[in-house]
């Protein structure tokens, strides 16, 4: 039972004493008492005045005074105005240790028996990973990992856009300008050989405009009549006829990418348990447009385009088939999202897509209903802010992007130059180093971008990213690696100790009840975290904790304490609280050195 509740159940019995009056305990009001007041959990009292018909102050003074009389696990109370303060006893929370001590399952929620899904990366082939996708790969691994200890059966799943304009616009710039080169002749790894062309057509099809405005074409018809261009529509028109060259090429170029992010991803510790690709969903969808068109859903134009008149909804009209009969993008939305439901038996659905998708996703949702899909309710977008540097907004296209390898290259060196500084690992084995390096600066980056809420824009900034200060993934992993530290060395000091050692007669003291009620907080920070799919909740917990922690360690040399029940009593609160901030970077990806 949470602290909230007990105090919910308690105060109801109180009302009942007092007031004769019977209040659902669940109904009354329950928080963490702000900082500025003296005290553990507030009860909100206003709403209890139309029973007690006192004023607001001696109503919670004669809540708090029935409480602490008749309740041994409240200590004392404080009431300000409409707000009743209590504060448990010591006991309590050595009570309360003790039950978090010997949970092995601390923090894992219980069963819920839903199936939910979480799309995310979903990248294109015609580029290689980067920062924006690192941010969208974090936390839709995370989202997930929090999900499942939410008690939820998890599947994460991606969608590899992988056929269209933008992919043939590289296939085009391979055979102009990179023909016959490979990733093993160049030594390039195969995103970044695709990205490259990619970046070429672009510089070729500008060429190609600029050349056509200088002969007096005006701008936006010379960007619709470039050669390149219509040469990669073309292009498509014959993938989409499979021919046999075309379908080769892209096979090839795709097998390359493909590896390259398999590679980034086994970096990252990325994985996903469905992968599907557009080039065999893009189809999915066409019979759900018959359908709409017989119930009336959807329109068909003179053209012979199917339409969704959303305007009643406060929307616009939305395309959902074009003229020639090929599918859009939210036709393939519609009958991906169909397919999973019904596939899976999914309970609920995330997509983890960038906010510039809001209203993609709106649209989604609201045609599935209008089909008469129930399940189109519990169908929710993570919609995340965009990630931008200084100078302002990436562009693949320009090649003016964080690629994600370099990123992930550049946190390890800057971890492994802070570690050679300190000289904290030189008794380290050398393979030993390379690892420590390698979480190390995973860790700074993973940390960097979680700790971020979601929907916010963040700023990307290498400098801040790599500092080992404050509040960064490093500081946590080295705490971690501090408390373990302390306990290899009690071990090599013949110190025995176990949960059995709670309780025996020690008395916590404030800085130990502090640690104790932020350990008690895990729970329902995973519960709030997977209830707003933010993990800023618990990325900034993990940094409560290991901040409270550094400063209980300065304040008290647990080895050096001569009570050696006391002692005990302290070896097994910080491994406890090791525990503890293991179980919460692993909701973020993050892995917890030893030693640093």
């Amino acid at each position: 039972m949470t602290q909230e509740a007990f105090i919910q159940q308690q105060a109801a019995a109180a009302i009942r004493a007092l007031y004769a009056a019977e209040v659902a305990p669940e109904t009354l009001q329950v928080a963490v008492t702000r900082k500025e007041f003296e005290g553990d959990y507030t009860l909100v009292v206003f709403p209890l005045l139309r029973i007690s018909h006192a004023a607001p102050e001696a109503t919670g003074n004669a809540i708090g005074a029935y409480l602490v009389e008749h309740v041994p696990e409240i200590a004392a109370f404080n009431s300000v105005k409409g707000f009743l303060n209590l504060s448990f006893s010591a006991v309590y929370w050595d009570e309360l240790f003790a039950e978090i001590a010997s949970d092995a399952d601390f923090g894992q929620l219980p069963p819920t028996g839903k199936t939910v899904m979480v799309e995310f990366s979903s990248p294109n082939t015609n580029k290689p990973l980067h920062l924006g996708h690192i941010r969208n790969n974090l936390l839709g691994d995370s989202v997930s990992r929090l999900l499942k200890a939410c008690g939820n059966k998890v599947i994460k799943s991606t969608i590899v856009n992988d056929r269209g304009v933008h992919i043939c616009k590289s296939m085009l710039a391979w055979q102009k300008c990179f023909a016959g080169k490979t990733p093993e002749s160049t030594g390039i790894k195969g995103d970044h050989l695709v990205g490259d062309c990619y970046v070429a057509f672009d510089k070729l099809y500008k060429a190609e405009v600029a050349q056509l405005v200088a002969e007096g074409m005006g701008e936006e018809e010379a960007k619709k009549q470039a050669p390149s261009l219509k040469e990669a529509h073309e292009m498509l028109v014959k993938w989409e006829q499979n021919d046999p060259e075309v379908r080769a090429l892209w096979s090839m170029m795709n097998g390359w990418v493909y590896q390259g992010f398999d590679e980034t991803y086994a970096a990252l510790g990325i994985t996903f348990d469905q992968v599907d690709h557009e080039s065999e969903t893009y189809l999915l969808g066409k019979e759900l447009v018959q359908k709409g068109l017989q119930e009336g859903v959807f329109e068909r134009e003179a053209d012979g385009s199917v339409w969704c008149d959303l305007t009643a909804d406060g929307l616009d009209r939305k395309l959902v088939l074009r003229g020639d009969g090929t599918s859009v993008y939210i036709t393939q939305d519609l009958g991906t999202a169909e397919r999973r439901f019904a596939t899976y038996g999914l309970d609920s659905h995330v997509y983890v897509v960038g906010n510039e998708q809001d209203y993609h996703f709106q649209v989604l949702k609201l045609i599935l209903g209008k089909l008469g899909f129930d399940w189109a309710s519990r169908i929710y977008h993570l919609s995340y802010g965009m990630v931008e540097l200084p100078e302002g907004k990436m562009k693949s296209r320009e090649g003016t992007v964080v690629d994600a390898d370099d990123l992930i290259q550049r946190m390890y060196e800057e971890a492994k130059r802070t570690s050679e500084e300190s000289g904290k690992l030189e008794d380290v084995p050398a393979e030993e180093r390379e690892r420590l390096y390698r979480m190390i600066g995973l860790g700074a980056l993973k940390y960097f971008i979680i700790k971020v809420d979601p929907k916010k824009t963040m700023l990307f900034n290498p400098k801040e990213s790599i500092d080992f200060n404050g509040n960064t993934g490093p500081f946590i992993q080295y705490t971690h690696a501090r408390i373990r530290s302390i306990l290899r060395k009690a071990a090599e000091q013949g110190i025995a100790f176990s949960t059995a050692d709670i309780g025996k007669d020690i008395v916590p003291s404030p800085k130990e009840i502090r640690l104790i009620k932020l350990l008690s907080l895990f729970p329902g920070k995973v519960a709030e975290a997977g209830a707003a799919l933010s993990p800023a909740v618990v990325a900034n917990y993990a940094y409560d904790l290991a901040k409270e922690f550094n400063q209980y360690y300065h304040d008290t040399p647990v080895l050096k304490e001569p009570d050696p029940a006391l002692l005990r009593f302290r070896l097994v609160l910080i491994r406890t609280l090791a525990d503890t901030l293991v179980k919460a970077t692993d909701l973020l990806g993050i892995g917890l050195p030893d030693r640093m």
